[in-house]
């Protein structure tokens, strides 16, 4: 399966002598010596008919001459620790090639390359470029040393492929307790990038410095990249990571100010399996698709069925329970004020809440959490088993909003405050969450300023949830 002379020869020899038995990677360790590129390409080598350079941050590799086999032209890395057998991994890459073509990656052991490989995947290489997230198990072995291999031969050309962004990281052992704080959250990127702004440290403190959750749709063109890269920055740091899932057909079906997702149920289909696999084996929490079962009978007045909307539901809990299994799922089961509890259960059981760690309420709304405990009990108690909630405390310390015109007062009202910030429970609701990005607009409403539609950051929101204004 390769050529096992000189460079390779060697890099076993030495690779063997230190690194026989397993060593323990810290939970956040990165097993790639050298995956930015950032000054040079070592220890990245060519083998066979491939040559190696740097470009521009990128490791640019030219395929020589034609050949027939993966294997005849590749590159190939050690990695920073053995690998330890029956433990899980994700190697992830950013790749792009000059033909569009079918390449092959493998995790290997470099003293039974050809035929102890824990990961051998094929990558449909695009000359767009994409980001891979491939999840495996280390096979067992004597000796555990590795390399990461790129092969990439078979074009019947000679492409030119750039890498970049190249990870390998193990599954922790242990669920992290700790919430994830992204730097790039829409609060802390406007702080970071506005530090000039009175309001830039006040929103920091407030509001950029906890953990929020991301939200993911179809605004990403490289779901899997937007993806990987937020699950991946969370276990370098050892935390865990928190997602929305908001892509659904007919999405915010009852307000419509965030109208859009998926525009089949097979693209939907689609995109919740690309974002299932992108967080893989990995540690992770899930929020699926805010309003969705609440505001599935709200498809009626465009004559559409509301059961084909529970039946994508209960689909994207199985394809979340199979392709990311360390992932806990929270269907969203909307607020205390909607449905009743007995309205709800059915609904959330023909949605597939019994595959599913438990449900989520208040997203992006304002109930009083005591509020959102009694309701989200009662409708626990009433599902053939019962399940664990998190509720959503982003904006509810004042409250709803209460005024003459009652049906708009979900959408950027005036006096809220930010709620109990993220925590994890013992009794109750497992979580406190912000769901809710503080500050990201409701939609084109309210006391939102101009231009500001569903889901754009604004430092007056943000301020005036920090404020109770």
């Amino acid at each position: 399966m390769r050529l096992l002379v000189g460079r390779a020869a060697a890099l076993s020899a030495a690779l063997a002598a230190v690194l026989l038995v397993p060593q323990p990677a810290s939970a956040a360790a990165q097993l790639i010596g050298n995956g930015k590129f950032d000054s040079s390409t070592a220890p990245w080598a060519a083998i066979g008919q491939s040559g190696v350079t740097l470009e521009s941050g990128k490791m640019r590799v030219e395929v020589k001459n034609v050949v027939s086999n993966p294997w005849d032209a590749m590159v190939a890395s050690p990695i920073t620790t053995a690998l330890t057998p029956g433990a899980k991994y994700t190697l992830s890459f950013d790749a792009s090639s000059t033909v569009a073509y079918t390449a092959r990656t493998t995790v290997q052991y470099t003293a039974t390359p050809s035929s102890n490989q824990s990961l051998a995947a094929d990558v449909p290489l695009t000359t767009a470029g994409k980001r891979y997230s491939i999840p495996f198990v280390a096979t067992s072995a004597t000796n555990t040393a590795a390399e990461v291999t790129f092969q990439l031969g078979g074009s019947t050309g000679k492409p030119v492929i750039r890498f970049d962004n190249v990870s390998l990281m193990q599954t922790q052992a242990t669920r992290p307790t700790d919430l994830y704080v992204s730097n790039l959250s829409n609060p802390a990127r406007w702080a970071a990038s506005n530090s000039g702004d009175p309001r830039s440290g006040l929103i920091q403190a407030s509001i950029g410095s906890k953990p929020i959750f991301e939200w993911f749709g179809n605004w990403f063109p490289d779901l899997t990249q937007a993806v990987d890269t937020y699950v991946g920055s969370a276990q370098a740091a050892d935390k865990l990571p928190m997602l929305v899932a908001y892509n659904i057909p007919n999405r915010d079906a009852c307000a419509t100010e965030s109208a859009g997702g998926a525009g089949t149920p097979e693209a939907y289909a689609a995109w919740i399996t690309e974002f299932a696999k992108a967080i893989g084996t990995r540690h992770a929490i899930v929020v699926l698709e805010p309003d969705a079962v609440a505001a599935a009978e709200c498809l009626l007045a465009d004559g559409k069925d509301p059961e084909v909307q529970y039946a994508m539901l209960a689909n994207a809990i199985q394809v979340l329970r199979a392709e990311a299994p360390n992932t806990w799922v929270y269907l969203d089961a909307g607020n205390a004020t909607w449905h009743t509890p007995a309205k709800t259960a059915p609904l959330l059981v023909k949605s597939g809440i019994n595959n599913a760690r438990g449900f989520s309420v208040n997203v992006s709304n304002y109930i009083k959490t005591a509020d959102s405990e009694t309701w989200a009990a009662q409708l626990s108690a009433l599902l053939p088993t019962p399940k664990p909630y998190v509720i959503d405390t982003s904006r509810n310390a004042n409250g709803p909003y209460s005024d003459s015109t009652p049906g708009d007062n979900w959408c950027n009202p005036p006096g809220r405050k930010l709620g109990t910030p993220p925590v994890k429970q013992t009794s109750g609701a497992e979580y406190l969450f912000w769901v809710k990005v503080p500050g990201d607009s409701d939609g084109q409403c309210g006391i939102a300023p101009a231009n500001t539609p569903a889901g754009t950051f604004s430092p007056f929101l943000a301020t005036s949830l920090i404020n109770g204004a």
